[in-house]
């Protein structure tokens, strides 16, 4: 069973997605500002992080890079999910070290599809 780090500072989002997450079997724990998100995906053996990219204290972008810059071995597959739909975004979040981007609202079998391929990619069989 993936784990996964989900970095989200809104409750209903954070709620939706856990339990869809949780059904689909993964082991999801949740982070609800970008420090908190830093400090758990340098130290919690997540085998993907959903970084959403509006946060408090620290925003997604920097959390993102952090946790690129800090983290040792392998690095950890994060995937952007931000409201942010302008052109430029999705290239934005791959700069500041995203391996994907989702836009919100979510739609979940989409960002499932995505998570999958990471996994496999990270994980191959």
């Amino acid at each position: 069973m993936a784990k996964i780090l989900l970095v989200e500072d809104n409750e209903l989002n954070r709620d939706m997605l856990t339990r869809r997450l949780k059904r689909k079997g993964f082991e999801v724990e949740v982070a609800v500002d970008g420090r908190e998100g830093v400090e758990m995906g340098l130290t919690g053996g997540f085998d993907l992080i959903l970084m959403d990219m509006s946060l408090p204290i620290l925003d997604g972008w920097e959390a993102t890079r952090q946790i690129r810059t800090d983290s040792q071995g392998v690095p950890i597959p994060i995937i952007a999910l931000t409201a942010h739909a302008m052109p430029g975004d999705r290239e934005k979040a791959i700069a500041a070290g995203c391996d994907d981007y989702d836009t919100k609202p979510v739609e979940f079998d989409r960002l499932l599809g995505k998570i999958e391929v990471l996994l496999d990619t990270r994980c191959p069989t």
